[in-house]
């Protein structure tokens, strides 16, 4: 066949003019394709809202490590199962040696998330870090380490007395490994690239949120989800309203008044190892007399606050101790020849509490109208709790109110009455001394897990109840939110974990309205 001249131009045009159009949709189908394949990717992120922004720039040695194990993204030598058994973590075995020294073997083939290898030399410098640090993490309170290297791949640890939860001590996200680089001067510590977890931390904003990614060189399985985008919302209505306007998948701490309003399906009550109590200052001021701390002690309408605040979401104290430890009713024995209660004259008291916790600001309005009734006038202090807890140490307050996690660091109760009841605890908002409370906490961090160390536990907290130090209202129940998509979120009664590897975002046809 023959085309003139004419025709050929004609063709030729054409030809060029659909191979301009096939590439022109060949890229568009690609930028689709690229876009779609974006936007799946950012919707597979994980939205997680928590309750508290940093408060040390999320040093591993203050309260801002459980923010690092919530993330999945520092990590810790041994940790806790839910029952509360020892399990496997960066550390693979270990032994008790002697009493005062323990044997821990290393996990191989691990490297941080900076690229450098874990191994024995990066575990003694971040354990040596915390235990010389001051304050030091109040795991350590009551015992000092040392730890040196037993080859590329284990290390001992040493301790001055002996001490039989010691492998418990190193589950403690305030002991977590992080890569040499992120240990500075001054003891500036920033763990962004710097753990070992399913996650590395890539960025943080301030005090209004941080970014990770997964870490695709993990030394366990993969991370399912992409990335977590954290926002801190310390407005317990602004958490709540995140689930309804579908802008987090995991929401910390739901305050009790917004769940209610909540889709059911969206909530989740937690048991919790945690104590709302009342701290009395027993070295200075009104409270210094063992009658008026038995007067407000007798002033105390547990059931009222209950009732009110909580709606019914929380258990009535009769301990330190709650139900999330159901040995310790067991073996609860009343307290012999209580002080008896002093009648107040008008005594002017301050009581503190803090923002941070939606429902402690009304449970002070509650505490207030008591002790009024009761004979005190009393004066409230309410702040944010970075703005507070200084003071609060510090002893400037009568009464404050705490809600305070019970076996937060160890999965062991004595940790915590060590920092919050012995002569030199690091959490002391009581200012209580008693040398006999010091002996049976003593007594008790001797002794091995199990039954005789749980009695002696009691015993130590019938000498602590007994000083009208502390009195303790109401176990709490945390309340978790989830969005419909989320699939294998968290629920630690310990407060140590949320995410993890398995966390992930469902596909949308699986997930049910």
């Amino acid at each position: 066949m023959k085309f003139s001249h004419s025709k050929m131009g004609s063709l030729s045009g054409l030809l060029l003019l659909t191979a301009t159009l096939t590439g022109c949709f060949d890229q568009s189908q690609e930028q689709t394709t690229s876009t779609q394949a974006e936007h799946a990717h950012h919707n597979d992120r994980l939205r997680l809202v928590m309750l508290l922004p940093p408060r040390s720039g999320l040093s591993p040695l203050s309260d801002d490590a459980f923010k690092l194990s919530r993330w999945s993204t520092g990590e810790t030598l041994t940790v806790l199962d839910k029952d509360g058994q020892l399990q496997p973590a960066l550390a693979t075995q270990w032994e008790q040696v002697t009493p005062k020294q323990w044997r821990f073997e290393l996990r191989r083939n691990v490297t941080f998330h900076d690229g450098t290898p874990f191994n024995a030399k990066s575990v003694v410098n971040a354990l040596t870090t915390a235990s010389l640090a001051s304050p030091k993490p109040r795991i350590l309170d009551g015992v000092d380490i040392t730890i040196e290297a037993d080859g590329e791949h284990a290390v001992l640890v040493t301790s001055n007395i002996a001490d039989p939860l010691l492998a418990q001590r190193l589950t403690s996200p305030q002991l977590t490994i992080l890569a040499a680089r992120a240990y500075g001067e001054k003891g500036v510590i920033n763990p962004i690239k710097a753990g070992t977890g399913p996650f590395v931390l890539t960025a943080v904003n301030g005090t209004s949120g941080a970014t990770l990614e997964r870490y695709d060189h993990y030394w366990g399985e993969p991370a399912q989800a992409p990335g977590i985008d954290v926002s801190f919302v310390p407005d317990g209505v602004a958490r709540a309203a995140s689930l309804r306007t579908d802008t987090g998948d995991i929401v910390e701490a739901i305050p009790v008044s917004q769940a209610p309003l909540l889709d059911p399906a969206l909530v989740h009550e937690v048991p919790m190892p945690r104590t709302n109590t009342l701290y009395l200052n027993t070295q200075h001021g009104v409270m210094k007399d063992p009658a008026m701390r038995a007067a407000v002690r007798e002033a105390i309408h547990r059931d009222v606050i209950v009732n009110n605040v909580y709606e019914q979401r929380a258990d009535i104290a009769k301990g330190l101790l709650g139900p999330a430890l159901p040995w310790a009713a067991k073996l609860r024995q009343p307290i012999a020849n209580p002080t008896q209660a002093g009648t107040p004259k008008g005594q002017t008291i301050t009581l503190g509490t803090f923002t941070d916790r939606t429902e402690l600001p009304e449970v002070a309005v509650y505490i207030a109208q008591q002790l009024t009734k009761a004979g005190f006038h009393v004066k409230q202090d309410v702040r944010e709790y970075s703005q507070i807890e200084s003071d609060a140490l510090a002893g400037k307050f009568d009464v404050f109110i705490l809600s305070r996690a019970t076996v937060l660091d160890s999965g062991d109760p004595v940790a915590y009455m060590y920092s919050d009841f012995s002569c030199d605890g690091s959490f002391n908002i009581a200012q209580l001394c008693q040398p006999k409370i010091d002996e049976a906490l003593r007594k008790a961090s001797l002794l091995p897990a199990g039954p005789q160390r749980q009695k002696a536990i009691m015993a130590a907290e019938q000498l602590i109840l007994a000083s009208d130090a502390a009195i303790p209202m109401l176990h709490e129940r945390v309340i978790q939110g989830e969005s419909l998509r989320v699939r294998d979120a968290l629920r630690d009664p310990r407060e140590r974990t949320l995410i993890d590897a398995h966390t992930h975002i469902a596909q949308e046809s699986t997930i049910k309205p």
